[in-house]
């Protein structure tokens, strides 16, 4: 399969596990970063690195003007490594933020640059309370602003065709967390492997991936991307 990707949060703990991926599946990929250093680890990977700050709106559009991807993927987050309780709540500030501007700055930047399609990371989460099993059909809870705002244009802005991979909360190399910590869970390989599937399978709308067992249904992911977390598949 061939075409080009724009890969904005390359070095994050899920782009970081999806770069080589898409470079093995046969894409072009352009991977970003905000910090120089970290363009070895992307040029390592078989990717071109992007040094970009997604708050710079004038630069991240010409960056991906520049690029002319089919498919832009935002994988972007601003939290503390390891999810240090310390720094939480100064991370949940600055993640939404990036939620709701930064994401805005991309969009635009994909419609600029006449990107197709764009892949989203979300949260599985925020959905309101009630009888499980939790669908992508359930209400977000109303105080999720910034997440309703990332998915709303991620998968209604014109001219593009949006797909949004709500995530459980991730364990595995590099989140903070060998295990899962709670029902709503995800391995960090299994995410990077959703998006792979999404951009093969090109599919739109929301899709929850999430580990089996939990009060989040995982059923959509499984019927329309072919995806079934690790442990599953591990065991046919």
């Amino acid at each position: 399969m061939a075409g080009t990707i724009f890969l904005a949060g390359a070095t994050g703990v899920i782009g970081y596990k999806l770069l080589p991926m898409l470079v093995d599946a046969g894409f072009v990929v352009y991977g970003t970063t905000r910090k120089p250093e970290r363009q070895d680890d992307i040029r390592q990977a078989g990717a071109t690195p992007v040094v970009v700050d997604v708050f710079d709106a004038a630069a991240l559009i010409e960056a991906v003007r520049q690029t002319k991807p089919g498919i832009v993927i935002h994988q972007l987050t601003d939290l503390p490594h390891g999810l240090d309780p310390a720094l939480m709540e100064e991370g949940r500030v600055r993640n939404a933020r990036l939620r709701e501007v930064g994401t805005k700055n991309l969009v635009d930047a994909a419609v600029a640059a006449r990107a197709e399609r764009l892949i989203s990371q979300s949260i599985a989460w925020v959905y309101q309370q009630g009888a499980a099993p939790l669908t992508e059909e359930t209400p977000l809870q109303e105080s999720a602003v910034a997440i309703r705002t990332l998915e709303t244009l991620t998968l209604t802005t014109p001219g593009i065709a949006g797909t949004v991979l709500r995530y459980g909360l991730l364990y595995g190399p590099g989140t903070g967390s060998d295990a899962p910590n709670g029902p709503i869970s995800l391995h960090v390989e299994d995410a990077a492997r959703a998006a792979l599937l999404a951009v093969q399978r090109a599919p739109t709308g929301a899709f929850n991936i999430v580990d089996d067992g939990g009060p989040v249904s995982n059923a959509k992911a499984g019927s329309v991307l072919g995806w079934f977390p690790k442990s599953r598949t591990d065991n046919g």
